[in-house]
């Protein structure tokens, strides 16, 4: 009986030669010299080190890196699976955080404004995949740096770098000051405020959300201290003052498809929640009015989330959302902290060891 066999390809893969290279240098690693000489006598020379070679020490400004050259340049991050180091398993984020660039932002009433961003892009890598390949993301970002940022510009963005990276979910977000001229109480003076805001474009699965972060920044007079402090002046005749104190808020909110919010209008959100704004040109009349004002309004960090809940559950165009508060007292040595979120986007069991440390105002 004849038996015939597949013809067999024994012309080794890429793969091949990597997977066996890895697997080389991992015996070599534990193996000793006699043991390391029995196989090949050039294995001690491997692991030891070649000797270092005569190189040229010249920068070569001449040299072109044409396409023939860069096909040749190896590339980690592409290598097979065999190079994956730790668990063979997927990572929800990978990527860069922090690059910065000037870019153009819509405003409601003022035009466009150039403002420095920090952008930070990420994508999830499959199981099995070694890596990404960072620099695509600037690059895919780059191609849309001198449009007018809004979010259908950030998802154009998203969807390039998704295609360059061949991944199924990603994200973006881009954070900057955003200013915003202020009247004073009463002086008739004016100056900018500066807001802290971040844009958030997220896909998962297919599904999109578009969220913005703005941190609000106001003073917090304690109803409890004000009323002691007028306790004191009425039965002893003893000057008081209550205590008060910067105070941040983080609003985070979801916009609703097909809606349109300017980061004034989260702006005007705030300041109907909470009118005790901190203040930027001051004089001797808009600080008496600014105490009066805190008068009028006293609260507490349980108030202010509530507070500003209610201006954001009103407003049609705002899906989920979260309030941070934090009332760095002047009272206690520690800060009043409250969370208060609606809907599932925001919803957590853990909070971040240093979220509320990151709700500070660096004047």
């Amino acid at each position: 009986m004849n038996i015939h066999t597949p013809d067999l390809n024994l012309e080794p893969s890429r793969d091949d030669a990597a997977q066996a290279l890895a697997l080389l240098r991992r015996y070599i690693a534990g193996a000793g010299d006699g043991d390391l000489a029995a196989v090949d006598p050039d294995l001690v020379a491997l692991r030891d080190g070649l000797p270092y070679p005569d190189l040229a020490r010249d920068y070569p400004d001449g040299f072109v890196a044409d396409a023939a050259y860069r096909a040749t340049l190896p590339d980690l991050q592409n290598g097979p699976a065999s190079l994956i180091r730790g668990e063979n398993r997927a990572i929800q984020h990978v990527g860069i955080s922090n690059f910065r660039l000037p870019l153009r932002y819509r405003s409601r009433g003022v035009g466009d404004l150039m403002l420095e961003t920090s952008v930070t892009g990420t994508v999830s890598l499959e199981a099995g995949k070694k890596g990404i390949n960072m620099s695509r993301i600037m690059r895919s970002f780059y191609v849309h740096a001198e449009k007018s940022f809004s979010f259908d510009v950030i998802e154009a963005a998203l969807d390039d770098y998704k295609t360059d990276l061949g991944s199924f979910d990603a994200r973006i977000m881009m954070r900057l000051s955003f200013p915003v001229k202020m009247d004073s109480l009463r002086s008739g003076l004016s100056g900018y405020q500066y807001y802290d805001i971040a844009l958030e474009l997220i896909e998962v699965q297919g599904l999109r959300q578009r969220l913005l972060h703005l941190d609000y920044v106001y003073s917090s007079t304690c109803p409890c201290s004000l009323e002691l402090a007028e306790h004191a002046r009425r039965t002893r005749g003893q000057l008081a003052t209550p205590h008060s104190q910067r105070s941040v808020a983080r609003l985070s909110v979801q916009m609703k498809p097909g809606r349109s919010l300017w980061f004034e209008d989260v702006i005007d959100l705030c300041r109907a929640a909470v009118p005790t704004e901190t203040q930027v040109m001051v004089k001797r009349e808009d600080e008496q009015a600014f105490a009066e004002l805190n008068a009028a309004n006293p609260i507490f960090v349980e108030d202010a989330a509530r507070l500003f809940a209610e201006q954001l559950h009103a407003d049609p165009r705002i899906g989920d959302f979260r309030v941070l508060a934090s009332h760095q007292e002047s009272l206690h040595s520690h800060d009043a902290v409250s969370v208060l979120t609606e809907g599932a986007t925001f919803a957590s069991q853990s909070l971040d060891p240093a979220l509320f440390a990151s709700l500070h105002h660096a004047g």
